[in-house]
């Protein structure tokens, strides 16, 4: 017999503790990263994997929009996407992430043919596009809740960056101050969605296990370029 659903509180509670104990601000490579410990190569090459993650996000939310049967629902999180690839008048995330790759001597070229994207990073990101596209729509928005604590690690981010790596131009830290807000808008709508539609222990369970599994790609992204990573 499946045992009763949390209640609301309980079950936000879960899903908070999920992301306490296993987001990847608690990463050694995030930690050397906003304590101002990483070489110029480091960043560097951060930047280049994290950019094959930027350009895959519009397409998991792609994939979450194709499987919502519910008009309210696409309409918020079509937004997304917009954030992301921009529009003809609208600079959106993805042109934002290159122009730090150029503050960090990166052409958009060598960006954009993803050489220095490694298999560990592409695996990863691969495997949360294909979780997005295959789970049920409620489930795939659950593991979104990462952003639920993107704020903050966004701001401390922003502060290292100008602290700690001043060669990094001004313009290129654009995509950190836009997320400042992006991030805090979109967690509270996902999280909404989430208490909203996973009903049921199953459903709840199921959204746990989801957030946990973005977590674990974002630290398999993380891990991939730990052996790469020099100090100042």
């Amino acid at each position: 017999m499946m045992p009763e659903a949390w209640s609301r509180t309980d079950f936000l509670a879960r899903l908070q503790e999920v992301g306490a104990k296993s987001y990847h601000h608690l990463h050694p490579f995030h930690i050397r990263m906003n304590a101002g410990d990483l070489g110029r190569d480091s960043i560097r090459q951060w930047v280049a994997n994290r950019f094959y993650y930027q350009c895959s996000i519009p397409r998991k939310d792609a994939a979450i929009l194709a499987n919502c049967p519910e008009r309210d629902v696409r309409r918020k999180w079509i937004k997304r996407i917009i954030d992301h690839d921009g529009t003809g008048a609208q600079e959106g995330g993805i042109e934002k992430w290159i122009r730090l790759g150029v503050a960090c001597d990166l052409t958009p070229e060598e960006m954009m043919d993803e050489r220095h994207v490694r298999l560990g990073v592409r695996f990863a990101v691969d495997a949360y596009v294909n979780f997005a596209r295959t789970q049920p729509w409620p489930i795939a928005i659950a593991s979104s809740l990462t952003e639920l604590f993107a704020p903050d690690l966004m701001s401390k981010r922003l502060d290292a960056f100008q602290k700690s790596y001043p060669w990094i131009a001004s313009e290129g830290l654009d995509y950190f101050r836009a997320r400042l807000t992006q991030a805090h808008d979109d967690s509270e709508f996902a999280l909404g969605v989430t208490l909203e539609y996973c009903q049921g222990r199953k459903m709840q369970e199921e959204a746990i296990h989801a957030l946990r599994f973005k977590c674990e790609v974002l630290w398999a992204m993380l891990d991939a370029l730990m052996e790469i990573s020099q100090t100042r």
